[in-house]
């Protein structure tokens, strides 16, 4: 049977994850992609980076996107969070001061998962290592709700 995962629960699967998929407006077109992430639950936001390009020219755009996560452990057992929010671009050393809480934020997740042993974001984000700065961004949480399924 398939439930509504109440607000603690999506919570605590936001904050037990950090690969999610982004949806965002494309032109005329919805477009989803898988994204990492970091939950800071303190502040009820995503955070999140992109270089200059399709996703981020889109987001700036549109600002209205959603984030979608989910704990799969087969068809019977499963748990889904929706958030619904607005993108937000950071600049200068607020950038810098939320790119490494995702940084520290992830690799905590990645190390309490026991994913393994990330020496740096490069082990587990796109390279970050160009010749162009990262844009970071925030998704403003609006609305969340989640489902869940289990077998008795």
């Amino acid at each position: 049977m398939i439930k509504n995962l109440n607000t603690d629960g999506c919570l605590k699967l936001l904050g037990e994850n950090y690969i999610g998929r982004l949806g965002f407006v494309s032109g005329q077109s919805p477009c989803v992609i898988p994204i990492t992430y970091f939950h800071d639950a303190e502040e009820k936001c995503i955070i999140s980076y992109s270089f200059i390009g399709h996703k981020l020219e889109s987001m700036r755009r549109f600002p209205a996107v959603s984030l979608q996560v989910d704990n799969i452990a087969d068809v019977h057992h499963w748990q889904s969070v929706l958030i619904q929010g607005r993108f937000e671009e950071l600049k200068g050393s607020t950038a810098k001061k939320y790119l490494h809480k995702f940084a520290q934020g992830v690799q905590k997740i990645i190390e309490d998962r026991q994913d393994g042993n990330p020496k740096s974001i490069s082990d587990f984000s796109a390279n970050i290592t160009g010749k162009e700065a990262p844009v970071a961004y925030l998704i403003r949480i609006n609305n969340i709700s989640g489902k869940y399924r289990e077998s008795k």
